[in-house]
């Protein structure tokens, strides 16, 4: 008898040519002409990417025989009538390191689903099975496979059979393939595993007791069972880079490999912590996207944009959440996570978009706007994952300040989970706003029409004062300074230094110009993104010296510029600026009262403090 199930069969079939070989076999095609497609983008990623673009061949067989298919679109194609089990074969172009998309090469493999594997029409919502096969060649003996697909004959961490309960299953489980590192533990009794692929020092050690910490916390904070069986975190190390996609039971991670822990280093560096909140903010997903979801994703059509305006609930509150978590669960200190915060308010303060941009209309044009941002972007748009983690923010601290502490962002978030997460019932805004409503015990009309549907600002100076916390602003010190810090500098010294109101890059020639700010001396002068600075007031400038010529120079002075647009040599003349003060810090209240301290403590997740003895 004929398995009814589909089947599909990858294997990396040409590693230095980048190829991937997929078979599908489809017992009982639709009678009139099997349709199939591939997506045009995968979840997570709102932007249109196109998969089937890089196949490079594409054949259909049935009973031995060829069969021509005609292509109805940029991704979907149509077999004609067959009675047998229509047989696909592709050979797919892999060559994108990211987390989104496809990859081979003789060190490693790496894929989504939605890369490699069409969607069969009609058969979306059925059980099917995939086999995945190792590379022919000596060269290869070593490889093993690291996914959350569930085994169907497969040995642990081997190729093999596995099976998905239907399509979304089946691309919501990437697959890494190699000799990788491999990492395990037990989180609130569930396994975990860590796979890292790539040259890498690392004290798995730590890193598993970091990560079984951070986990526990999240598992907790949602009411302390975990929402899948398993999980598994998939690191890609490179020199440079950093990202992050989720998945049902594992999210996949690219590094810098100086964001790994070294064996003998005992604080978190730096890089340490954005690894760590990048592996908290993907963790977290796995509630809210995943199984929060918002109405129009459930389910998904991969096929064109689904638009939502609650992207900054959902990418918002999870980038709220991801270095909170760090600090209430033990992993970093208070003051590690304020400067963290400090960063996020510069990030916002320093785009004028905030102004144009509101953060539900940045959701729903992030296909467009956010994924495919140009140079004019910071003048234009704002970003619905930082202005929505300050709004996640401003809830929290308003919900408990109201509410004497007795409530929180935490109590929607659960009731979230409870209302939509447990039983897949999509959220829309109005059931956001009922539920957060409800939780905080007050009407929340004009926060969404100020916040989230306006451009205003959320009041968080005003906001952090009861928690003892004290916002401050200055100017930036330099083009690298992220805020988040005291400056070394005095605030005379600071409201001294010219600003030329752009970012640069470098350039064989000079400075290449990346975004010039709106209402800064470079915008008034007529500079434009593109151009490449040569020279200030006569003197030759690069990307590296551009600020150590203008340091010479103070706000008010006229100075010379001399470009080249395209190949023409322009020369322009500017009025520098004072610079922006747009560079946010936190400070702890050395004189806040006992009231301020614990509810600090109480948000942080900071032991309480001690009661003086009478």
């Amino acid at each position: 008898m004929t398995d009814p199930n589909l089947l599909y069969r990858i294997r990396p079939c040409h590693p230095g040519a980048h190829l991937y070989a997929v078979d599908l076999t489809i017992p009982n095609p639709d009678p009139s002409g099997q349709i199939f497609s591939f997506p045009a983008w995968l979840p997570g990623s709102y932007m249109i990417r196109d998969f089937a673009k890089h196949i490079v061949t594409l054949e259909a067989h049935a009973q031995g025989r060829a069969l021509a298919l005609i292509q109805l679109d940029k991704q979907s194609w149509r077999a004609p009538p067959c009675s047998a089990p229509l047989e696909l074969h592709l050979e797919i172009y892999a060559w994108d390191l990211s987390v989104r998309g496809a990859h081979l090469d003789t060190t490693h493999g790496y894929f989504n689903g939605s890369s490699l594997l069409p969607r069969v029409h009609g058969r979306d919502q059925e059980p099917l099975w995939v086999e995945i096969l190792a590379p022919e060649g000596d060269g290869y003996w070593e490889w093993q496979v690291a996914t959350t697909l569930t085994p169907a004959g497969a040995e642990p961490w081997g190729f093999g059979r596995y099976r998905a309960d239907d399509y979304e299953d089946l691309i919501d489980h990437p697959v890494e393939m190699g000799t990788f590192s491999l990492i395990e533990f037990e989180a609130a009794g569930v396994p975990h595993a860590v796979a890292i692929s790539g040259r890498h020092t690392t004290d798995g050690e730590r890193l598993a007791a970091d990560l079984k910490q951070l986990c526990e916390y999240q598992i907790g904070l949602f009411g302390g069972r975990a929402p899948f069986d398993r999980y598994l975190f998939q690191i890609m190390v490179v020199g440079d880079g950093y990202g992050g996609l989720e998945h049902r039971r594992s999210t996949s991670l690219l590094v810098s490999r100086g964001d790994l822990p070294r064996p003998g280093e005992e604080k978190v560096s730096e890089s340490y912590r954005s690894l760590l909140g990048l592996c908290s903010h993907e963790y977290f997903h796995s509630w809210n996207v995943k199984r929060i979801r918002p109405a129009v994703f459930i389910p998904y059509d991969l096929s064109q944009e689904v638009h939502t305006p609650l992207l900054w609930v959902f990418e918002g509150f999870t980038a709220y959440y991801d270095d909170l978590c760090l600090v209430r669960s033990g992993l970093i200190e208070a003051t590690s996570y304020l400067e963290l915060l400090g960063r996020t308010i510069s990030r916002v303060l320093r785009g004028s978009g905030r102004h144009k941009q509101s953060v539900a209309a940045s959701s729903f044009n992030a296909w467009t706007k956010f994924y495919k941002a140009d140079e004019n972007a910071p003048n234009a748009i704002v970003s619905y994952y930082t202005k929505g983690s300050l709004l996640a923010l401003a809830l929290d601290l308003e919900i408990r300040s109201e509410s004497d502490g007795e409530r929180s962002l935490d109590d929607v978030m659960r009731a979230l989970w409870r209302a939509h997460g447990e039983n897949g019932v999509g959220v829309t805004e109005r059931n956001l706003r009922e539920l957060l409503e409800r939780v905080a015990g007050y009407e929340l009309g004009t926060f969404f029409g100020r916040f989230v549907h306006g451009t205003d600002d959320p009041p968080l100076a005003e906001l952090l004062e009861p928690f003892g916390i004290t916002l401050q602003l200055r100017p930036a010190e330099s083009p690298s300074d992220k805020g988040g810090k005291r400056a070394s500098a005095s605030a005379s010294e600071l409201a001294e230094r010219a600003h030329l109101g752009l970012r640069s890059g470098d350039d064989p020639l000079g400075a290449k110009v990346l975004n010039v700010f709106d209402e800064g001396a470079a915008q008034a002068a007529g500079i434009a993104a593109g151009d490449v600075l040569v020279a200030l007031d006569g003197l030759r400038i690069s990307h590296t010296n551009l600020e150590q010529r203008l340091a010479h120079h103070r706000p008010g002075d006229s100075v010379a510029v001399h470009l080249f647009r395209r190949d023409e040599l322009l020369a322009l003349t500017t009025t520098l600026l004072a610079p922006p003060v747009d560079t946010c810090w936190l400070e702890l209240d050395g004189t806040a009262d006992e009231r301020a301290v614990a509810a600090r403590a109480s948000w942080l997740g900071l032991a309480p403090p001690a009661t003086a003895t009478p």
